[in-house]
């Protein structure tokens, strides 16, 4: 909840891990990348058929971690029977597995690490339904780390799909390495 600040503080030197380029973040910090481009996307049992995306979530009870946009973004955008939030995506995932909920949101590339894990219980339901592009969170005019990573993300093409290949894609969603702004 305090990375920007933590950044701002000079406490870190940059932030790594799922971390959405956004504009308001950077009024504050400056973002080497993106690394990846996903989207907001439902995570569903296997055999679930009645979920193909967020307008099938009438009457369904769908779960997130505490205060994430994406719950927040079902709740405003969408129609579903009930929310709930847990501390963990893994607490969610418990949840489906037994029954007690219907879909799990967050960003695809997250649910399709689960999907890696169990992919005899789980599947993601349709496309992506938003964008967030991934970047390196950094202090404000450190140019010289942004320059640095980028040229790291530029050169490792290879490298970007072997580990696409190895965690995601055994999930069934497909991806490239986009180009750094």
């Amino acid at each position: 909840a305090n990375r920007e600040q933590e950044l701002v503080n000079g406490n870190i030197d940059y932030y790594v891990g799922t971390y959405s380029i956004t504009d308001a973040r950077k009024e504050q910090i400056d973002f080497a990348g993106p690394y990846f481009i996903t989207g907001q996307g439902l995570l569903v049992a296997k055999d679930n058929s009645d979920i193909n995306g967020p307008d099938d979530l009438a009457g369904k009870i769908v779960c997130s971690v505490t205060g994430s946009t994406p719950l927040q973004r079902i709740r405003d955008e969408y129609s579903p029977g009930d929310t709930v939030e847990y501390d963990t995506y893994s607490q969610c995932i418990e949840q489906l597995l037994a029954g007690s909920v219907d879909a799990i949101t967050t960003d695809e590339a997250i649910l399709a690490g689960y999907v890696a894990e169990r992919p005899d219980e789980l599947k993601i339901a349709g496309e992506p339904f938003s964008e967030e592009r991934y970047g390196v969170g950094l202090a404000k005019g450190d140019t010289a780390l942004k320059d640095h990573i980028n040229a790291l993300f530029t050169d490792g093409g290879d490298i970007w799909q072997a580990l696409f290949d190895e965690h995601l894609a055994p999930s069934g969603i497909s991806g490239e390495q986009p180009a750094v702004d």
